[in-house]
């Protein structure tokens, strides 16, 4: 259903549980079949999901994932691997430093958790880049603690169903304590990764699939009339979408790719990379910054060993 299109149905008023476990019933019928997902899966492997698949799609994750997880199947594995071997395997799932910070989290469980991936969202939020969205993802998926996680989708799905809003406003800690209201009790963890799932599938951000959505008749947005996005919505929208060609963060994935694929980088390879000198200079001395590419030698670059 377009925004464009108005209401089929007499509408309902939603009652939040009677919703969430709408919501949970349409999961198990068509929940995709992601490999994390799957009985058995250790919390290290949650975790190395939920860090690849901020701002990537899955369909690149999988393969990524998957290679990962045969290489370094535990925390104590990832944390003998090498700055540059990390940075490889990363490949152009983007972000790189994910990859770092990735590895000096495995190294801070290694040593300070025996190698086991702590459960307590307390303990987790301790570890080098882990946020308050992937510990309680962790906490939550791995562990199956009654905590909310509030994620993209999550707030999306929300704001529709609940607040009659298209556009999610920008995140707030209250959202956490609303959600995790709206939750049943003793089923957490499958609604949370459930609303994730409608808002990745059907719940879209700019064409959501209304007619087949399971509580599309409780819908407050629904039940509004599908009121068009105001133009401040829009425009608030529209500003929190990140650019990316011809972005200083094009030149740096351009310069890390060269680098992944050679030992050794001449500056002048890297020159040839991009047409404006100053921005590609502006874009390899960040990357040096960052710790994802080092000087080797005069006028040579390399990933960090």
């Amino acid at each position: 259903m377009t925004l464009n299109n108005r209401r089929l149905f007499t509408p309902e008023k939603p009652n939040d549980h009677t919703c969430a476990l709408k919501v949970i019933d349409w999961y198990r019928q068509n929940a995709r079949d992601l490999p994390w997902r799957a009985e058995g899966t250790s919390p290290w492997a949650v975790l190395l999901s939920e860090v690849m698949s901020q701002q990537t799609p899955v369909a690149r994750v999988i393969p990524q994932w998957e290679e990962w997880m045969r290489r370094w199947p535990t925390p104590n594995d990832f944390a003998q691997a090498s700055t540059d071997e990390v940075l490889r395997a990363w490949g152009r799932l983007g972000y790189p430093r994910r990859a770092l910070r990735l590895l000096e989290c495995a190294r801070e469980i290694s040593t300070r958790f025996n190698g086991e991936v702590p459960h307590q969202v307390e303990d987790l939020l301790a570890l080098p880049g882990i946020g308050d969205y992937t510990a309680r993802a962790v906490a939550c998926f791995a562990y199956h603690q009654p905590v909310p996680v509030v994620d993209t989708n999550v707030r999306r799905v929300y704001a529709r169903l609940v607040q009659a809003t298209f556009y999610s406003p920008p995140a707030r800690k209250s959202e956490l304590r609303l959600i995790a209201d709206f939750y049943p009790s003793g089923k957490e963890p499958e609604c949370a990764v459930a609303l994730m799932e409608l808002g990745a599938l059907v719940c879209t951000a700019s064409s959501p699939d209304c007619g087949h959505c399971p509580v599309y008749r409780e819908c407050a947005w629904q039940r509004a009339g599908c009121p068009e996005p105001s133009a401040q919505e829009q425009a608030a929208k529209k500003k929190r979408v990140q650019k990316f060609i011809g972005t200083d963060r094009q030149v740096r994935g351009k310069i890390m790719a060269l680098l992944r694929e050679s030992k050794e980088v001449k500056r002048a390879d890297i020159d040839a990379l991009w047409p404006k000198p100053a921005q590609l200079s502006r874009a390899l001395f960040s990357l040096i910054d960052d710790g994802l590419a080092e000087e080797h030698k005069a006028g040579v670059f390399r990933l960090p060993v």
